[in-house]
């Protein structure tokens, strides 16, 4: 049964011919942590129970799917990034998957086709797993690996809400600060975790499972996960693929074994201060504001009991007669076999091959979305499947990051460029996503892009409309801010037509500080429960709804040339059509809103509309056409 859509150089085009835009939300925030028992990360546990939760109900109860599906329908997605985890399907250990949980995992896939979405499936991850301060992995991953996740509170191997944050308290707390998950990657417990996943042969050839290298035992099992998925949904043609791997780390893969790296803010850690603080030696490491910090002051080791650091049994790194940790191998991390080790052409390609040669043993038409590492600026390697899928993330870290945003006033985060007034951020976010898009345009001779991830919080500027709401204001002057940021990043997606997922929609968010996506203080999601005044109404909870639900061309007869929205009235696009494709262009325009014109190089243009999608009549070459709104 043939996919819905397929690749043609850089464009998506579904099996009548026409270019499509992939406009879609990722579903959901909440599908990062388990529903029984409840693991929002904001609750207190020590994981114990991890092989026996369930994930069923994530992203909603299926009694709830219709209401949910109808409402993301109405607001004009036409595609699902539809989260699930390895923990989800292979929580209970080694080969043992969770029925019952595929079974419901798959009816959701089922009636999202029914209201007409394409759907990709992407296997989450945040920082390995929730026992290391995110999500994905289960917790029997660090036994194989030979870590006890018991002691990374202690070790400071990892920075864990559900450790950190007093739920009693509840609001922002210093001790677990909002965003601070992301330093995860560079802390003991994900560096040894993601070295191993994606180079353990190479680096850690002595540390074996089962007869398998470590890294390959665990990769074995992750892609058993997917095939597993797989396999419930190859009857689905609106299933159109699988992301490789969300937002995966690099370790410390290229990296010398004494150099410090920092992210944004926090500790700078090299590769000995972990490998030396994860064998209980305490290390005084910088900040990067300045100043300093002791971690692990205590000596507390991370690895089993029994279990040895198969990187110091293979002479790494030691610890001399004083108790110090001295490097004996500087460039381990960096070359494998007397050759430089190359993490895309190394790692990522043969990792992506897999992934591809998993799912397409199942249905040999799947879209492969591939991810490399956010932070580590490498791009996708040369030689990735045939009909790969540029699904690489953008954000304005700085209103991410800070949770503030001012019309019309932002900066790179990275760069520390500033942009003042509303041409010069739209402009700079073209940039950005241009970036972006070049990964895609460059590899193999070109392929498609999609922004895997985007968004903005919606708790900005001190959770303001939160506050309002709660004092009785409503209407869209409580989400101006939010409102302006997301028509800035749609406008820059309209200028390089590209396709996109939203990060995100969380069934279950609140306003609440403390729980907001349900998922370590994150609150991104474009709908809550909170929001829902009137029931009857068929908008009810949606926040900043006119920053994302707009005007676009979702399926040219022909191929889309350029398409631009004023935010008010106006949108005016251009199409080279092509009379041979007997399906018409498709133009979604937000219901309660009116088509009062639409012409074709200045002339009126015939169209019909139902459900807020507008038909245009037949045309050829190349041609502008305007659509008036009321």
């Amino acid at each position: 049964m043939p996919s819905t859509i397929v690749t043609d150089a850089t464009r998506f085009r579904d099996r009548a011919g026409r270019h499509v835009i992939l406009r879609g939300v990722n579903l959901g925030g909440d599908c990062k942590v388990p529903t029984a028992p409840d693991g929002h990360t904001y609750r207190s546990t020590d994981f114990a129970d991890h092989a026996s939760v369930s994930f069923i109900g994530r992203p909603f109860p299926l009694a709830e799917a219709d209401a949910h599906f109808s409402r993301l329908r109405r607001w004009g997605f036409n595609c699902l990034r539809l989260l699930t985890t390895w923990e989800a399907v292979e929580h209970a250990g080694p080969g043992q998957y969770d029925e019952a949980y595929l079974d419901y995992f798959a009816a959701v896939t089922r009636r999202a086709g029914e209201y007409g979405f394409h759907v990709f499936i992407d296997f989450h991850q945040d920082v390995w797993s929730r026992m290391s301060g995110g999500d994905g992995a289960p917790g029997w991953t660090f036994a194989a690996a030979g870590l006890d996740f018991k002691r990374f509170d202690a070790a400071g191997a990892a920075h864990v809400m559900s450790y950190r944050y007093d739920a009693a308290k509840g609001g922002v707390q210093p001790d677990y600060p909002q965003m601070s998950w992301a330093a995860n990657y560079r802390l003991p417990a994900n560096a040894i975790m993601w070295t191993l996943f994606f180079a353990g042969p190479a680096f850690a050839p002595g540390a074996q499972v089962e007869g398998r290298n470590v890294g390959t035992y665990l990769q074995d099992h992750y892609l058993g996960a997917m095939r597993a998925v797989a396999e419930r949904v190859a009857d689905q043609p609106h299933v159109i693929g699988f992301d490789t791997l969300n937002e995966p780390g690099s370790g410390w893969i290229g990296q010398r074994l004494e150099d410090r790296h920092a992210v944004l803010r926090g500790a700078a850690w090299s590769p000995l201060d972990a490998l030396a603080a994860a064998s209980g030696v305490t290390r005084t490491l910088p900040l990067k504001d300045g100043g300093e910090v002791v971690v692990n002051p205590h000596g507390v080791s991370i690895w089993r009991e029994g279990a040895s650091d198969p990187f110091r049994a293979a002479g790494v790194w030691d610890v001399d007669e004083t108790g110090t940790a001295v490097a004996l191998k500087p460039d381990h991390f960096t070359v494998a076999d007397g050759n430089a080790f190359d993490i895309g052409r190394d790692a990522l390609r043969p990792f992506y091959g897999r992934v591809a040669e998993t799912v397409r043993a199942i249905r040999a038409d799947w879209l492969i979305f591939a991810e490399a590492d956010p932070f580590g600026g490498h791009g996708l390697p040369e030689g990735c499947p045939e009909r790969t899928v540029n699904a690489s993330h953008w954000y304005d870290l700085a209103t991410l990051v800070t949770k503030r945003f001012t019309p019309w006033r932002t900066r790179d985060l990275l760069t520390g460029a500033q942009f003042e007034g509303r041409g010069e951020v739209v402009a700079g976010y073209v940039d950005g996503l241009r970036r972006l898009a070049a990964i895609g345009d460059q590899l193999g001779g070109g392929v498609p892009s999609l922004v895997g991830e985007f968004g903005i919080p919606f708790d900005l500027n001190h959770r303001e409309a939160y506050t309002r709401w709660a004092a009785g204001e409503r209407g869209p002057a409580l989400w101006t801010a939010h409102t302006a940021a997301l028509s800035a990043m749609y406008d820059a997606l309209d200028a390089l037509l590209l396709s996109s997922t939203q990060w995100n929609y969380t069934a279950s968010n609140r306003n609440d500080a403390m729980v907001g996506d349900g998922w370590n203080q994150e609150d991104l999601s474009i709908w809550s429960a909170d929001q829902v005044d009137d029931p009857a109404d068929p908008d009810a909870g949606a926040r900043a709804l006119a920053g994302f639900c707009r005007p676009y061309v979702r399926a040219a007869q022909g191929t889309l040339l350029s398409q631009r929205y004023d935010g008010a009235n106006e949108f005016v696009f251009e199409i080279d059509f092509d009379a041979g494709i007997a399906a018409p262009t498709e133009l979604f325009v937000p219901l309660g809103r009116e088509l009062a014109a639409l012409t074709c190089d200045g002339r009126d243009c015939a169209w019909t509309r139902a459900q807020g999608i507008v038909s245009v009549a037949v045309q050829s070459g190349r041609r502008t056409l305007r659509a008036l709104l009321t």
